[in-house]
């Protein structure tokens, strides 16, 4: 969707085409904004968690020492928040170098890895050089993890038993220019949504711009009809939940418990690789793996399950990091403390550990079910026609010429995902309300 909106901004025919001049939108440019775009709501997310436990009692100590706001800023904001900094970055990087979608619709002659995988498995079916891109894909995900380690090594928390959790106070000039930023920032962002919202209303782009609904009515037209939809509402409310519990246990390990250091260590590395993988090659191993006849796995083939069990590994490490995170910032003190009173680590992890993740942990459930809804690569070699689903129907559509009915239907997924997104902000604040006492809120 941020390519085809940047194409209606920007292209031939776009509202905005005169801002680039002669340069358009296809090439280096056009793929920059596409994935800064697509990226933005991943590095967000792991940077809003490390800067959610800054510790007051550090700020209070500056002030104290007569240390001024820039001061604060770069002497304890940013050494708090490094190991965030440094695992958003990482996933952005991998992340623009596997996808493959806003580069193939904006790309031009720009060429990349992932669309060169792409062209060799789908163009020319050469599968033994898909494969052999495809590994070359894998060492960002591994030059990622050593260098996640190796300031995972360095990371303090900065959530103690004796924290004061961090609440800024008034201040007017730089609540005003906050405001001025993140305004900006959003209307940027709107302005992509925007423009592909208001391509499902019109009727005919960019010649007769009257406002119809037709375009939503998906049984008229190819791609699975509404059926897709309600499968993709499945697909990403099964991933949110399985997903969720599975990345907080798997994280808790790593980051909680001091056994087994090998294990812990080669469960962090693995949790890194979805990353670097992208959907296609994904997507080309579980056809591999699961529609071979002889394994006993073939069952799920083409079903729910076998998509629910792909998304969740496919997006793994953006929320393995998230609650990662969220578990560094909390001493170990905790674990020890319970350790010397006898008390199970389940009660621990119970009465203190999930409460104060449990912000994180929502916003993952919440990343897995927007990104279940609307990922493509990855399941569209492993769907089959009675488990059509959203996203892929968008393309369906796009490549039978009903272009409005795939805007229209990434709309829907757009709508759908901020109603969970403000559900999810809601369902925060309910269970928020009984552990709430301990962030000084209540």
């Amino acid at each position: 969707m941020p390519a085809i909106s940047l194409v209606y901004l920007f292209g031939n025919q776009g509202l905005l085409k005169s801002w680039l001049g002669g340069a358009g939108i296809y090439g280096f440019w056009g793929v920059a904004l596409g994935e800064a775009f697509y990226t933005f709501p991943y590095a967000l997310l792991i940077i809003a968690t490390a800067l959610a436990s800054a510790d007051a009692r550090l700020y209070e100590a500056a002030r104290a020492l007569g240390a001024g706001a820039w001061r604060q800023f770069f002497t304890i904001t940013l050494p708090g928040a490094r190991y965030g900094l440094v695992s958003a970055a990482l996933v952005v990087f991998t992340l623009v170098i596997t996808d493959f979608g806003v580069p193939k619709v904006v790309g031009g002659d720009y060429n990349v890895l992932a669309v060169e995988a792409f062209k060799q498995v789908v163009g020319q079916q050469n599968f033994p050089r898909g494969a052999v891109v495809g590994l070359m894909l894998l060492l960002p995900a591994v030059l990622s993890f050593f260098i996640e380690r190796a300031m995972a090594r360095r990371q303090q928390a900065a959530l103690t038993a004796r924290a004061v959790l961090f609440a800024p106070g008034r201040n007017l000039p730089r609540d005003i220019a906050a405001v001025a930023l993140l305004a900006a920032v959003s209307a940027a962002l709107l302005a992509l949504l925007g423009v592909g919202v208001a391509a499902s209303f019109i009727k005919y782009w960019p010649y007769d711009l009257s406002f119809t609904l037709a375009h939503y009515q998906f049984d008229n037209v190819d791609g699975g009809g509404w059926g897709a939809y309600f499968n993709s509402l499945k697909l990403g409310g099964a991933t949110a939940l399985l997903g969720a519990v599975l990345v907080f246990l798997g994280a808790y390990v790593c980051e909680k418990q001091q056994a087994a250091p090998l294990g812990r260590s080669l469960l962090r590395f693995f949790a890194m690789l979805p990353m670097a993988v992208p959907g296609l090659v994904l997507g080309l191993g579980y056809v591999f793996f699961f529609n071979h006849p002889a394994n006993p796995l073939n069952a799920l083939y083409g079903g729910m399950t076998l998509m629910v069990i792909c998304s969740i590994a496919h997006f793994y490490t953006t929320a393995h990091l998230t609650v990662a995170t969220a578990l560094g910032q909390l001493d170990g003190e905790f674990e020890a403390v319970a350790a010397s009173l006898k008390v199970p680590f389940w009660t621990t992890l119970r009465r203190v550990t999930l409460p104060v993740c449990l912000p994180a942990l929502l916003d993952v459930a919440r990343f897995l079910f927007v990104s279940a809804m609307t990922t493509l690569s990855a399941l569209i070699f492993i769907i089959s026609p009675e488990n059509s689903l959203a996203a892929v129907s968008i393309i369906t559509m796009d490549d039978a010429g009903d272009t409005a009915a795939a805007a229209a239907m990434a709309t829907l997924i757009v709508v759908t995902s901020g109603g969970v997104s403000l559900l999810s902000l809601a369902l925060e604040k309910c269970l928020g309300k009984r552990h709430r006492h301990w962030r000084g809120q209540g």
